[in-house]
């Protein structure tokens, strides 16, 4: 894995920080330093890493909005008499 790649999930991971129960937020934290450090990821830790990115962004409630953007039906206005 590239530190790249290992960047954009941290940098993504961020933002979720709060939402993590303990034990996350301790494995995260762990492997936050050792990125810190520019030590690159094991592939045990970068499963890790992935699972958490999967579990809290990938697979994240996404609300729908469509109904605030439907146009209105213009049915009644174009019925001749």
């Amino acid at each position: 894995m590239s530190s790249s790649e290992q960047k954009k999930y941290f940098e993504i991971l961020k933002k979720y920080e709060k939402k993590f129960n303990s034990k996350e937020l301790e494995e995260y934290k762990m492997l936050l330093r050792r990125h810190k450090d520019d030590e690159d990821l094991d592939k045990l830790s970068m499963e890790r890493l992935k699972e958490l990115y999967i579990k809290y962004h990938v697979n994240r409630e996404r609300k729908n909005y469509d109904y605030l953007f439907k146009k209105p039906d213009n049915d009644s206005n174009n019925q001749t008499s």
